[in-house]
């Protein structure tokens, strides 16, 4: 999912002047978002030893890391402090690895894409799409939504590997999310979209919850655990289909 840090860009001439703590405080944020790179690294070869479940937890570990380093980005003013280091585009690096590439790695590599080189063709559609999604400057909307599907191609992973899903169903599944990529519907950012922000949030931490005892049951979950976990990402499309349709578009974000 392409997350770029959120931080606001205040004139540097109306803050103070950031002390040595501020800097070494900003420098660890930024740390800790790019500690993503290493876990996709994990993710990669622990997918060719066979250690899918593993690969599911540093899934969920991304997820948290994701969710959290923008709150993080803005208490403590990184943008300000630290203008010379460009924290979205270190975002948009961890998450086009994490949330894209490693994905495609895990499915290709356990078999749940077709043989031989049709299943790289079948992997690669998803990496192109996300490619052109990480690239555009409209990706995200001023009033803070993602514009076409944004790229959770680790939480399809997670349902196809859980509700193990054949090769048929999981390519038509991959192909049907790439074009979403590029039809214009406004998918709710949920730590930052500001309607029904208090109910998305409370949805989405209990869904890291279900996610976790998912993983903690397999490779026998519990359906009704499966199925209320599915039933979030039915809010979460239903709210983005509906405040497509009610709200007037924002101008999209440059830069």
């Amino acid at each position: 999912m392409p997350t770029p840090h959120p931080d606001p860009s205040p004139d540097p001439s109306q803050s103070p002047d950031p002390s040595p703590w501020d800097r070494v405080a900003a420098g660890t944020v930024h740390a800790y978002t790019a500690t993503g790179a290493v876990l996709a690294l994990l993710m990669v070869h622990l997918s060719y030893a066979g250690e899918v479940l593993a690969v599911l937890w540093l899934f969920l570990l991304a997820m948290v890391i994701d969710g959290t380093d923008g709150f993080l980005a803005r208490h403590f003013r990184v943008a300000t402090v630290l203008p010379g280091f460009d924290g979205a585009l270190l975002d948009n690096i961890v998450d086009y690895l994490t949330y894209a590439f490693a994905p495609m790695v895990l499915l290709w590599s356990a078999g749940y894409l077709p043989d031989g080189w049709l299943g790289g063709v079948v992997a690669a559609v998803p990496l192109l799409a996300s490619c052109v999604q990480f690239s555009r400057a409209d990706a995200k909307t001023e009033d803070h939504f993602f514009l076409g599907f944004p790229s959770y191609w680790n939480v399809a992973a997670f349902y196809i590997i859980v509700l193990d899903t054949g090769t048929g169903l999981t390519t038509a599944l991959l192909l049907v999310l790439s074009v979403l990529v590029f039809v214009p519907v406004r998918y709710v950012y949920p730590s930052r979209t500001e309607a029904a922000w208090g109910l998305t949030m409370t949805l989405t931490v209990a869904w890291l919850a279900l996610y976790a005892v998912i993983l903690l049951q397999h490779p026998s979950p519990s359906p009704w655990l499966v199925a209320l976990s599915g039933a979030y990402l039915v809010y979460y499309t239903g709210l983005s289909l509906w405040l497509t349709l009610r709200a007037p578009w924002s101008q999209p974000r440059v830069g």
